[in-house]
């Protein structure tokens, strides 16, 4: 058992779940993963293991079929399936926050059509904020819903969009201007719609296209794409909470949950290069002795362990927060900034541990360099986490003057 990351106060039926994941990456993940990435091969048999252990269902309700665990139990299996394969809990992730979203925020028949089917890994989920011209700034957003009728017409194209081609259920932010006058603040006039389609690429369904993959210099496997609606019409009752004007609460409150998610995967990746650099720094010889016995190996050692620590309390920390039905945004972009930033450092200094080999793709430390970058830019850039951050910081300390 490895003595770092470990995680107090657990149940029994949260470590047993722990440990038949963990068992499941080291026998089913790590020995196939570098392979995978380097084809860009979506990982099926791996996905349809993890419908079998249940973990699609992990946060939903007993009552839809899931297993009704808490976040920090989910944000926990995060953390080990990215110590396998980072591009793994990227599957789970956009699936997992569609499931919440419906959980907090759909009517009573949503729930009851959807949830059943995303507990048992019927029916996949991806959600979709970005466009190709805002990034981050998700007021900027030009999508647009129109009513006709019973039902919304859809038009926009859509950006960075996680299991775009598996996914046969999206929740799309668009813009709808129904109801909410001229001048009306940009976040108050968004919508979340519900968007059945066909796996795979091309046009979906009537009105929707997934052009293709998005070729990436990591997070391989998963694929990303754009969306295109072009006349995309959808019914009433796939209004996410059946009324307009909620997308944009409804969105950040999932991605509240995400960022949790991309700091567990942070520890995952930071965890996993740890144990190759401190592996490595024993079996590599120079000047007569294992690397790990010079000092210069041992100080880079002592730096990342420390960082897969702090990193993974704080993780902790933001998902027991939430846990306990309190606002955790601080906690969780705190957690999210640090553990990206973290895990960068910690990947780099394996890298550097293992010298030239390093850069060769036969080492799996070659694969985690490239897939530490997305980290810092996905869920939100560290540059936003820090805006999150300083204002929450300031309404907490507001001075009383």
């Amino acid at each position: 058992m490895a003595r770092l990351a470990q995680t107090h106060g657990l149940t029994d039926v949260q470590q047993e779940i722990l440990s038949t994941v963990r068992d499941f990456v080291d026998k089913e993940i790590i020995p196939v993963a570098t392979e995978l990435e380097h084809r860009d091969e979506y990982p099926q048999q791996i996905v349809d293991g993890l419908k079998e252990l249940g973990v699609f269902g992990l946060m939903i309700p007993e009552e839809y079929g899931g297993l009704g665990e808490s976040l920090l139990t989910y944000a926990l299996c995060v953390e080990e399936i990215a110590r396998g394969w980072m591009s793994v809990s990227g599957i789970i992730n956009t699936h997992f926050i569609v499931a919440y979203m419906l959980k907090q925020h759909g009517t009573q028949e949503q729930k009851e059509y959807f949830l059943p089917r995303m507990a048992a890994g019927e029916v996949r989920g991806a959600f979709s904020m970005s466009e190709p011209g805002l990034g981050s700034d998700v007021s900027a957003i030009t999508s647009k819903a129109v009513k006709d009728g019973d039902e919304y017409v859809l038009n926009g194209q859509k950006m960075w969009l996680t299991n775009g081609g598996t996914s046969t259920l999206v929740a799309v932010l668009v813009r709808s201007d129904e109801g909410h006058p001229e001048g009306t603040a940009p976040h108050k006039s968004m919508t979340t719609f519900l968007v059945e389609k066909e796996p795979g690429f091309g046009e979906v369904r009537p009105g929707l296209t997934i052009p293709g993959k998005i070729d990436k210099m990591g997070y391989k496997g998963v694929d990303t794409t754009e969306l295109i609606m072009d006349g995309l019409r959808i019914p009433a009752n796939r209004v996410l909470g059946g009324v307009t004007g909620r997308g944009f609460y409804q969105m950040m409150d999932g991605v509240e949950v995400g960022r949790v998610n991309v700091a567990a995967r942070g520890c995952g990746v930071a965890q996993r290069a740890f144990e190759l650099g401190v592996q490595y720094a024993q079996q590599r010889h120079t000047f007569g002795k294992p690397i790990a016995q010079h000092q210069a190996i041992q100080f880079k050692l002592a730096e990342m362990a420390t960082k897969v620590e702090a990193a993974h309390a704080m993780m902790v920390n933001a998902a027991r927060k939430k846990d306990s039905g309190e606002r955790n945004d601080l906690e969780a972009g705190m957690a999210k900034y640090l553990a990206s930033e973290y895990c960068k450092e910690v990947v780099e200094d394996a890298f550097r541990i293992h010298g030239g080999y390093g850069f060769s793709k036969e080492y799996e430390i070659e694969r985690l360099y490239r897939e530490a970058p997305m980290l810092l830019i996905g869920e939100g850039t560290a540059e936003i986490q820090k805006m999150i951050i300083g204002r929450r910081l300031l309404e907490e300390y507001r001075f009383q003057g």
